[in-house]
């Protein structure tokens, strides 16, 4: 038997492309701790099951009180143990593979949470365009899935959520203010270098390069909307990707 971590993610219609801007916190994350892995591909209606039949907790509840399943979770067979939840995972990794590079640095793990938090409704702004661009590149099972829950907790169909004419241009401009808070904390640390910790990547970076890539999956590398975001902020989002693209392998 393998001895290999198990990385559970979610496919798309695109082989070798996943999407999702939690999973890749953990890929990342991963591929930066040189850990090696391998990725096993889960469908939405599938991740509660999945995470029941091998341990992993649940990282919320429903509405109805009764638990709720979310991926990235990884298994490790060396341990028997399996995670749920990115920084938790990270701070797995790094206590299991102390040898390697650092995602939580000694003394930034308080601010590293307290960051995660903060960036989160960053985005909140481009969810009305993300969600339909997302809902297109899902695998049957999962399209039926996520069109369900993402049109009832948004109240308007995938179809009518994204805006168009000039609420398109307004909206669009809260989604650039957004990368603006992010830029405005990145400039406060500038002469040090171009990420968190100044030079050298840490979690916090995967949190941020991760969402930089579901929207460069789901809107395409060629797109108006990713074009657009690589001219931003005197194109700091283009070279952050560029920084931390040798931690995109698919194993």
């Amino acid at each position: 038997m393998s001895n290999l971590i198990t990385f559970y993610d979610i496919p798309t219609t695109k082989a070798g492309q996943p999407f999702s801007p939690n999973t890749w916190k953990t890929r990342y994350s991963l591929n930066f701790k040189g850990i090696p892995y391998h990725t096993v591909w889960v469908e939405y209606p599938d991740i509660e099951e999945l995470c029941k039949k091998i341990g992993a907790p649940p990282t919320s509840v429903k509405p109805d009180g009764s638990p709720f399943y979310t991926l990235p979770v990884i298994y490790d067979p060396t341990t028997n143990t399996a995670i749920s939840e990115s920084i938790l995972i990270a701070e797995y990794l790094d206590a299991k593979y102390p040898d390697n590079p650092k995602l939580l640095p000694p003394g930034t793990r308080p601010l590293q949470h307290a960051f995660s938090n903060a960036y989160l409704p960053t985005g909140a702004p481009v969810l009305q365009f993300a969600m339909p661009a997302t809902h297109r590149i899902l695998n049957p099972s999962s399209e039926v899935y996520f069109r369900f829950h993402r049109e009832k907790l948004f109240g308007k169909t995938m179809e009518t959520l994204t805006p168009v004419g000039k609420a398109r241009e307004d909206e669009w401009a809260k989604v650039k203010a957004g990368f603006n808070t992010v830029d405005g904390w990145l400039q406060k640390g500038k002469e040090d270098g171009p990420y968190f910790l100044g030079k050298e990547n840490s979690f916090v970076d995967f949190v941020v390069g991760a969402r930089l890539m579901w929207l460069r999956r789901i809107f395409g590398e060629d797109s108006p909307e990713w074009n657009d975001i690589k001219t931003w902020n005197e194109g700091r989002w283009a070279a952050f990707v560029d920084g931390i693209r040798k931690y995109e392998a698919i194993h």
